[in-house]
Protein backbone atom coordinates (compact mmCIF):
# COMPACT_ATOMS: atom_id res chain seq x y z
CA UNK A 1 0.00 0.00 0.00
CA UNK A 2 2.86 2.38 0.75
CA UNK A 3 4.07 1.88 -2.83
CA UNK A 4 0.61 2.45 -4.31
CA UNK A 5 0.62 5.78 -6.19
CA UNK A 6 -1.04 8.67 -4.37
CA UNK A 7 -3.67 9.12 -7.06
CA UNK A 8 -4.72 5.47 -6.69
CA UNK A 9 -4.97 5.80 -2.91
CA UNK A 10 -7.08 8.92 -3.45
CA UNK A 11 -9.36 7.08 -5.87
CA UNK A 12 -9.89 4.33 -3.30
CA UNK A 13 -10.86 6.89 -0.67
CA UNK A 14 -13.31 8.53 -3.06
CA UNK A 15 -14.93 5.12 -3.61
CA UNK A 16 -15.18 4.64 0.16
CA UNK A 17 -16.86 8.04 0.52
CA UNK A 18 -19.36 7.12 -2.18
CA UNK A 19 -20.16 3.83 -0.42
CA UNK A 20 -20.64 5.66 2.87
CA UNK A 21 -23.13 8.04 1.26
CA UNK A 22 -24.94 5.16 -0.43
CA UNK A 23 -25.43 3.41 2.92
CA UNK A 24 -25.88 6.55 5.02
CA UNK A 25 -29.43 5.71 6.15
CA UNK A 26 -28.74 2.30 7.77
CA UNK A 27 -25.51 3.54 9.35
CA UNK A 28 -27.36 6.54 10.79
CA UNK A 29 -30.05 4.19 12.09
CA UNK A 30 -27.35 2.24 13.93
CA UNK A 31 -26.10 5.47 15.52
CA UNK A 32 -29.61 6.26 16.73
CA UNK A 33 -30.06 2.94 18.48
CA UNK A 34 -26.47 2.49 19.69
CA UNK A 35 -25.54 5.91 21.10
CA UNK A 36 -28.94 7.68 21.31
CA UNK A 37 -28.05 10.33 18.75
CA UNK A 38 -31.01 12.09 17.16
CA UNK A 39 -31.97 10.92 13.66
CA UNK A 40 -31.09 14.21 11.96
CA UNK A 41 -27.73 14.44 13.72
CA UNK A 42 -26.88 10.81 12.97
CA UNK A 43 -27.44 11.29 9.25
CA UNK A 44 -25.40 14.49 9.36
CA UNK A 45 -22.51 12.61 10.98
CA UNK A 46 -22.39 10.01 8.22
CA UNK A 47 -22.59 12.53 5.37
CA UNK A 48 -20.00 14.73 7.05
CA UNK A 49 -17.72 11.70 7.30
CA UNK A 50 -18.02 11.03 3.57
CA UNK A 51 -17.16 14.68 2.88
CA UNK A 52 -14.13 14.34 5.17
CA UNK A 53 -12.89 11.31 3.24
CA UNK A 54 -13.22 13.12 -0.09
CA UNK A 55 -11.41 16.18 1.21
CA UNK A 56 -8.64 14.01 2.68
CA UNK A 57 -8.10 12.33 -0.68
CA UNK A 58 -7.81 15.67 -2.47
CA UNK A 59 -5.65 17.29 0.20
CA UNK A 60 -3.45 14.22 0.45
CA UNK A 61 -2.53 14.34 -3.22
CA UNK A 62 -1.39 17.93 -2.76
CA UNK A 63 0.30 17.73 0.66
CA UNK A 64 1.93 14.32 0.35
CA UNK A 65 2.95 14.85 -3.25
CA UNK A 66 5.39 17.57 -2.27
CA UNK A 67 9.02 17.01 -1.33
CA UNK A 68 11.95 19.37 -1.04
CA UNK A 69 15.61 19.66 -1.89
CA UNK A 70 18.21 21.31 0.31
CA UNK A 71 21.60 22.68 -0.66
CA UNK A 72 24.39 22.41 1.94
CA UNK A 73 26.16 25.73 1.55
CA UNK A 74 23.73 27.76 3.66
CA UNK A 75 25.40 26.22 6.73
CA UNK A 76 28.75 27.79 7.68
CA UNK A 77 31.77 25.87 6.44
CA UNK A 78 29.83 23.73 3.98
CA UNK A 79 30.47 23.58 0.27
CA UNK A 80 28.02 23.14 -2.56
CA UNK A 81 28.81 19.45 -3.04
CA UNK A 82 25.72 17.64 -1.68
CA UNK A 83 22.00 17.51 -2.34
CA UNK A 84 19.48 16.49 0.31
CA UNK A 85 16.20 15.09 -1.01
CA UNK A 86 13.51 15.26 1.71
CA UNK A 87 10.41 13.09 1.44
CA UNK A 88 7.56 11.86 3.61
CA UNK A 89 7.10 8.13 4.22
CA UNK A 90 4.37 6.20 6.07
CA UNK A 91 4.67 5.40 9.77
CA UNK A 92 3.51 1.78 9.34
CA UNK A 93 0.54 0.53 11.36
CA UNK A 94 -1.76 3.15 12.89
CA UNK A 95 -4.01 2.16 15.80
CA UNK A 96 -7.19 4.27 15.67
CA UNK A 97 -9.36 4.51 18.78
CA UNK A 98 -12.42 6.79 18.45
CA UNK A 99 -14.98 7.60 21.19
CA UNK A 100 -18.64 6.67 21.52
CA UNK A 101 -20.06 10.11 20.75
CA UNK A 102 -18.83 10.18 17.13
CA UNK A 103 -18.08 6.52 16.35
CA UNK A 104 -18.22 7.12 12.60
CA UNK A 105 -16.87 10.63 12.10
CA UNK A 106 -14.03 10.49 14.60
CA UNK A 107 -13.04 7.07 13.27
CA UNK A 108 -12.99 8.37 9.69
CA UNK A 109 -10.94 11.40 10.78
CA UNK A 110 -8.19 8.95 11.78
CA UNK A 111 -8.59 6.25 9.14
CA UNK A 112 -8.72 8.42 6.03
CA UNK A 113 -5.50 10.43 6.67
CA UNK A 114 -3.68 7.28 7.80
CA UNK A 115 -4.63 5.36 4.64
CA UNK A 116 -3.95 8.30 2.36
CA UNK A 117 -0.49 8.60 3.88
CA UNK A 118 0.24 4.96 3.01
CA UNK A 119 -0.29 3.33 6.39
CA UNK A 120 -2.21 0.24 7.45
CA UNK A 121 -4.90 0.81 10.10
CA UNK A 122 -6.27 -1.19 12.99
CA UNK A 123 -9.52 0.29 14.27
CA UNK A 124 -10.64 -0.33 17.83
CA UNK A 125 -14.21 1.07 17.78
CA UNK A 126 -15.87 2.18 21.01
CA UNK A 127 -17.75 -0.55 22.88
CA UNK A 128 -20.93 1.49 22.42
CA UNK A 129 -20.77 2.52 18.79
CA UNK A 130 -19.01 -0.61 17.54
CA UNK A 131 -21.81 -1.64 15.18
CA UNK A 132 -21.89 1.80 13.54
CA UNK A 133 -18.12 1.68 13.28
CA UNK A 134 -18.15 -1.74 11.64
CA UNK A 135 -20.70 -0.56 9.07
CA UNK A 136 -18.33 2.31 8.28
CA UNK A 137 -15.43 -0.13 7.86
CA UNK A 138 -17.51 -2.08 5.35
CA UNK A 139 -17.74 1.08 3.25
CA UNK A 140 -13.94 1.14 3.04
CA UNK A 141 -13.84 -2.56 2.20
CA UNK A 142 -16.39 -1.96 -0.55
CA UNK A 143 -13.91 0.49 -2.06
CA UNK A 144 -11.60 -2.42 -2.84
CA UNK A 145 -8.85 -1.88 -0.30
CA UNK A 146 -6.26 -4.67 -0.14
CA UNK A 147 -7.23 -7.38 2.32
CA UNK A 148 -5.84 -6.71 5.79
CA UNK A 149 -5.06 -3.04 5.15
CA UNK A 150 -7.92 -1.87 7.36
CA UNK A 151 -8.84 -4.17 10.24
CA UNK A 152 -11.30 -3.77 13.10
CA UNK A 153 -10.91 -5.29 16.55
CA UNK A 154 -13.90 -5.10 18.89
CA UNK A 155 -13.93 -5.46 22.66
CA UNK A 156 -13.86 -3.51 25.87
CA UNK A 157 -10.84 -1.34 26.43
CA UNK A 158 -10.35 -2.93 29.83
CA UNK A 159 -9.96 -6.31 28.09
CA UNK A 160 -7.98 -5.55 24.95
CA UNK A 161 -6.71 -1.98 25.40
CA UNK A 162 -3.24 -2.77 26.71
CA UNK A 163 -2.76 -5.58 24.18
CA UNK A 164 -3.47 -3.18 21.31
CA UNK A 165 -1.70 -0.06 22.56
CA UNK A 166 1.43 -1.93 23.65
CA UNK A 167 1.62 -4.21 20.60
CA UNK A 168 5.14 -4.05 19.11
CA UNK A 169 3.83 -3.69 15.55
CA UNK A 170 1.85 -0.51 16.31
CA UNK A 171 3.72 2.50 14.93
CA UNK A 172 1.25 5.26 15.85
CA UNK A 173 -1.74 5.65 18.17
CA UNK A 174 -4.53 8.09 17.35
CA UNK A 175 -6.91 8.27 20.31
CA UNK A 176 -9.91 10.39 21.19
CA UNK A 177 -11.44 10.03 24.63
CA UNK A 178 -10.77 10.88 28.26
CA UNK A 179 -8.30 10.07 30.99
CA UNK A 180 -7.54 6.70 29.39
CA UNK A 181 -5.47 8.62 26.87
CA UNK A 182 -3.15 9.88 29.61
CA UNK A 183 -2.57 6.29 30.69
CA UNK A 184 -1.86 5.27 27.10
CA UNK A 185 0.60 8.12 26.62
CA UNK A 186 2.57 7.11 29.71
CA UNK A 187 2.92 3.55 28.45
CA UNK A 188 3.47 4.26 24.75
CA UNK A 189 7.20 4.88 24.89
CA UNK A 190 8.57 5.93 21.50
CA UNK A 191 5.32 5.43 19.58
CA UNK A 192 4.06 8.69 17.99
CA UNK A 193 0.77 9.86 19.51
CA UNK A 194 -2.19 11.88 18.31
CA UNK A 195 -4.42 12.49 21.33
CA UNK A 196 -7.59 14.48 21.98
CA UNK A 197 -8.69 14.01 25.57
CA UNK A 198 -11.63 16.32 26.18
CA UNK A 199 -11.90 19.70 27.83
CA UNK A 200 -13.72 22.04 30.17
CA UNK A 201 -14.65 24.51 27.46
CA UNK A 202 -15.53 27.92 28.89
CA UNK A 203 -17.71 30.65 27.43
CA UNK A 204 -16.55 34.12 28.51
CA UNK A 205 -19.35 36.66 28.16
CA UNK A 206 -18.12 40.26 28.22
CA UNK A 207 -20.19 43.28 29.24
CA UNK A 208 -20.56 44.47 25.65
CA UNK A 209 -21.61 41.08 24.25
CA UNK A 210 -24.71 40.74 22.11
CA UNK A 211 -26.60 38.76 24.71
CA UNK A 212 -29.28 37.34 22.42
CA UNK A 213 -26.68 35.83 20.12
CA UNK A 214 -24.50 34.72 23.05
CA UNK A 215 -27.41 32.97 24.77
CA UNK A 216 -28.41 31.15 21.60
CA UNK A 217 -24.84 29.95 20.99
CA UNK A 218 -24.35 28.90 24.62
CA UNK A 219 -27.53 26.82 24.71
CA UNK A 220 -26.72 25.10 21.44
CA UNK A 221 -23.11 24.63 22.46
CA UNK A 222 -23.95 23.37 25.93
CA UNK A 223 -26.83 21.02 25.22
CA UNK A 224 -26.37 19.68 21.68
CA UNK A 225 -26.26 15.85 21.85
CA UNK A 226 -27.10 16.19 25.53
CA UNK A 227 -23.75 17.88 26.20
CA UNK A 228 -21.82 14.71 25.27
CA UNK A 229 -19.26 16.50 23.14
CA UNK A 230 -15.63 17.36 23.83
CA UNK A 231 -16.34 20.83 22.47
CA UNK A 232 -19.55 21.44 24.41
CA UNK A 233 -19.80 24.63 26.46
CA UNK A 234 -19.16 23.32 29.96
CA UNK A 235 -18.86 26.53 31.98
CA UNK A 236 -20.20 30.04 31.45
CA UNK A 237 -17.99 32.80 32.88
CA UNK A 238 -20.15 35.92 32.66
CA UNK A 239 -19.37 39.44 33.81
CA UNK A 240 -21.45 40.18 36.93
CA UNK A 241 -22.98 43.35 35.43
CA UNK A 242 -24.70 41.42 32.63
CA UNK A 243 -25.24 38.07 34.37
CA UNK A 244 -28.91 38.61 35.19
CA UNK A 245 -29.67 39.84 31.67
CA UNK A 246 -27.94 36.80 30.15
CA UNK A 247 -29.73 34.38 32.47
CA UNK A 248 -33.06 35.96 31.59
CA UNK A 249 -32.43 34.90 28.00
CA UNK A 250 -30.90 31.49 28.77
CA UNK A 251 -33.65 30.08 30.99
CA UNK A 252 -36.53 30.06 28.47
CA UNK A 253 -34.26 28.62 25.80
CA UNK A 254 -33.22 25.75 28.05
CA UNK A 255 -36.81 25.18 29.12
CA UNK A 256 -37.83 24.92 25.46
CA UNK A 257 -35.44 22.03 24.74
CA UNK A 258 -37.28 18.85 23.82
CA UNK A 259 -36.48 15.90 26.08
CA UNK A 260 -37.08 12.37 24.83
CA UNK A 261 -35.87 9.61 22.55
CA UNK A 262 -33.47 10.01 19.62
CA UNK A 263 -35.98 8.47 17.20
CA UNK A 264 -38.18 11.52 17.85
CA UNK A 265 -35.33 13.96 17.14
CA UNK A 266 -35.37 15.16 20.73
CA UNK A 267 -32.81 17.78 21.74
CA UNK A 268 -31.97 15.97 24.98
CA UNK A 269 -31.68 12.18 24.77
CA UNK A 270 -30.41 9.58 27.26
CA UNK A 271 -26.72 9.81 28.11
CA UNK A 272 -24.57 6.88 27.10
CA UNK A 273 -24.63 4.80 30.30
CA UNK A 274 -25.88 4.56 33.86
CA UNK A 275 -22.37 5.19 35.18
CA UNK A 276 -22.23 8.40 33.14
CA UNK A 277 -25.59 9.50 34.53
CA UNK A 278 -24.42 8.71 38.05
CA UNK A 279 -21.26 10.78 37.56
CA UNK A 280 -23.27 13.75 36.29
CA UNK A 281 -25.65 13.46 39.22
CA UNK A 282 -22.71 13.46 41.60
CA UNK A 283 -21.51 16.79 40.17
CA UNK A 284 -25.01 18.25 40.50
CA UNK A 285 -25.40 17.06 44.09
CA UNK A 286 -22.00 18.49 45.01
CA UNK A 287 -22.96 21.87 43.54
CA UNK A 288 -26.31 21.80 45.35
CA UNK A 289 -24.69 21.05 48.70
CA UNK A 290 -22.33 24.01 48.26
CA UNK A 291 -24.98 26.59 47.42
CA UNK A 292 -25.52 26.58 43.66
CA UNK A 293 -28.87 27.92 42.46
CA UNK A 294 -31.00 25.77 40.16
CA UNK A 295 -32.44 27.90 37.35
CA UNK A 296 -34.13 24.80 35.93
CA UNK A 297 -35.06 21.77 38.06
CA UNK A 298 -32.86 18.69 38.08
CA UNK A 299 -34.78 15.62 36.94
CA UNK A 300 -33.64 12.12 36.02
CA UNK A 301 -35.30 8.98 34.70
CA UNK A 302 -32.69 6.27 34.24
CA UNK A 303 -30.12 7.58 31.77
CA UNK A 304 -32.36 10.45 30.71
CA UNK A 305 -31.43 13.71 32.42
CA UNK A 306 -33.42 16.90 31.92
CA UNK A 307 -31.33 19.96 30.96
CA UNK A 308 -30.09 21.68 34.09
CA UNK A 309 -28.86 25.25 34.36
CA UNK A 310 -26.93 26.17 37.52
CA UNK A 311 -26.20 29.70 38.75
CA UNK A 312 -23.88 31.04 41.46
CA UNK A 313 -21.38 28.27 40.87
CA UNK A 314 -18.20 28.78 42.89
CA UNK A 315 -14.63 27.59 42.49
CA UNK A 316 -14.96 25.09 45.34
CA UNK A 317 -17.55 23.11 43.40
CA UNK A 318 -16.45 20.12 41.34
CA UNK A 319 -18.55 21.21 38.38
CA UNK A 320 -16.48 24.39 38.11
CA UNK A 321 -13.55 22.20 37.02
CA UNK A 322 -14.74 18.75 35.94
CA UNK A 323 -16.27 17.81 32.59
CA UNK A 324 -19.85 16.52 33.13
CA UNK A 325 -20.32 15.24 29.56
CA UNK A 326 -24.04 15.65 30.01
CA UNK A 327 -26.88 18.21 29.89
CA UNK A 328 -25.76 20.31 32.85
CA UNK A 329 -24.44 23.84 32.37
CA UNK A 330 -22.91 25.82 35.26
CA UNK A 331 -22.71 29.63 35.39
CA UNK A 332 -20.03 31.51 37.31
CA UNK A 333 -20.32 35.26 37.82
CA UNK A 334 -16.97 37.03 37.60
CA UNK A 335 -15.97 40.66 38.09
CA UNK A 336 -13.43 40.93 35.30
CA UNK A 337 -12.19 39.33 32.13
CA UNK A 338 -8.88 38.73 33.87
CA UNK A 339 -10.66 36.62 36.49
CA UNK A 340 -12.41 34.62 33.77
CA UNK A 341 -9.17 33.96 31.90
CA UNK A 342 -7.40 33.01 35.13
CA UNK A 343 -10.04 30.39 35.92
CA UNK A 344 -9.79 29.01 32.40
CA UNK A 345 -6.02 28.74 32.60
CA UNK A 346 -5.99 27.02 35.99
CA UNK A 347 -7.69 23.91 34.61
CA UNK A 348 -5.55 20.98 33.49
CA UNK A 349 -7.83 20.38 30.50
CA UNK A 350 -7.69 23.00 27.78
CA UNK A 351 -9.31 21.98 24.52
CA UNK A 352 -11.40 24.96 23.43
CA UNK A 353 -13.12 28.06 24.72
CA UNK A 354 -15.11 30.98 23.38
CA UNK A 355 -15.47 34.72 23.92
CA UNK A 356 -18.51 36.91 23.32
CA UNK A 357 -17.74 40.58 22.75
CA UNK A 358 -18.28 43.28 20.13
CA UNK A 359 -14.72 44.55 20.55
CA UNK A 360 -12.53 42.59 18.13
CA UNK A 361 -9.34 43.99 19.66
CA UNK A 362 -10.42 42.75 23.09
CA UNK A 363 -11.44 39.41 21.60
CA UNK A 364 -7.98 38.84 20.11
CA UNK A 365 -6.26 39.85 23.35
CA UNK A 366 -8.49 37.54 25.41
CA UNK A 367 -7.89 34.70 22.97
CA UNK A 368 -4.16 35.29 23.22
CA UNK A 369 -4.36 35.11 27.02
CA UNK A 370 -6.45 31.90 27.09
CA UNK A 371 -4.14 28.90 27.23
CA UNK A 372 -6.38 26.56 25.27
CA UNK A 373 -6.16 24.82 21.90
CA UNK A 374 -8.83 26.82 20.07
CA UNK A 375 -10.78 29.96 20.93
CA UNK A 376 -13.99 30.77 19.10
CA UNK A 377 -15.00 34.43 18.86
CA UNK A 378 -18.76 35.05 19.13
CA UNK A 379 -19.62 31.39 18.60
CA UNK A 380 -19.68 28.24 20.70
CA UNK A 381 -16.72 25.84 20.66
CA UNK A 382 -16.82 23.43 17.73
CA UNK A 383 -14.69 20.92 15.87
CA UNK A 384 -14.65 21.91 12.26
CA UNK A 385 -14.82 22.52 9.46
CA UNK A 386 -12.79 19.35 9.44
CA UNK A 387 -9.74 20.86 7.74
CA UNK A 388 -9.28 23.40 10.55
CA UNK A 389 -6.55 22.53 13.08
CA UNK A 390 -7.97 20.89 16.21
CA UNK A 391 -5.83 20.37 19.28
CA UNK A 392 -5.78 20.62 23.06
CA UNK A 393 -3.23 21.97 25.50
CA UNK A 394 -1.97 20.37 28.72
CA UNK A 395 -4.02 17.26 29.58
CA UNK A 396 -6.33 17.80 26.62
CA UNK A 397 -4.07 16.27 24.04
CA UNK A 398 -0.88 15.66 22.13
CA UNK A 399 -0.34 16.69 18.54
CA UNK A 400 -2.95 18.23 16.28
CA UNK A 401 -5.88 17.06 14.19
CA UNK A 402 -7.75 18.50 11.24
CA UNK A 403 -7.28 16.93 7.82
CA UNK A 404 -4.01 18.62 6.81
CA UNK A 405 -2.42 18.28 10.25
CA UNK A 406 -3.52 14.65 10.50
CA UNK A 407 -1.96 13.86 7.13
CA UNK A 408 1.30 15.38 8.33
CA UNK A 409 1.17 13.43 11.59
CA UNK A 410 0.71 10.14 9.73
CA UNK A 411 4.09 10.35 8.00
CA UNK A 412 7.72 10.68 9.01
CA UNK A 413 10.52 12.57 7.32
CA UNK A 414 13.19 10.75 5.32
CA UNK A 415 16.32 12.32 3.90
CA UNK A 416 18.37 10.99 1.01
CA UNK A 417 21.73 12.77 0.69
CA UNK A 418 23.49 12.69 -2.67
CA UNK A 419 27.22 13.31 -2.34
CA UNK A 420 28.55 14.86 -5.51
CA UNK A 421 32.01 14.19 -6.86
CA UNK A 422 34.26 17.22 -6.77
CA UNK A 423 34.54 20.30 -4.57
CA UNK A 424 31.43 22.08 -5.80
CA UNK A 425 28.92 21.97 -8.61
CA UNK A 426 28.65 24.74 -11.14
CA UNK A 427 26.48 27.78 -10.64
CA UNK A 428 24.40 28.86 -13.62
Amino acid sequence: WARTPLHERAAALHRAAAALREHAAPIAAALVTEVAKAVKDSLTEVVRSADLIDYTAEEGVRVLGQGSMLNPDSFPGSKRNKLCLVSKVPLGVVLAIPPFNYPVNLAVSKIAPALMAGNAVVLKPPTQGAISGLHMVHAFHAAGLPKGLLSAVTGRGSDIGDYLTLHPKVNCISFTGGDTGISISRKAGMVPLQMELGGKDVAIVCEDARLDAAAKAIVKGGFSYSGQRCTAVKLVLVMSKVADALIEKLVPMVQALKVGMPQDNADITPVISESSANFIEGLVEDAKSKGATFLTPYKREGNLLWPTLLDHVKADMRIAWEEPFGPVLPIMRVDSVDAAVAHCNQNNVALQGCVFTQDIDAAIMISDAMQTGTVQINAAPARGPDHFPFQGFRDSGIGSQGITNSLQMMVKTKSTVINLQGESYAMG
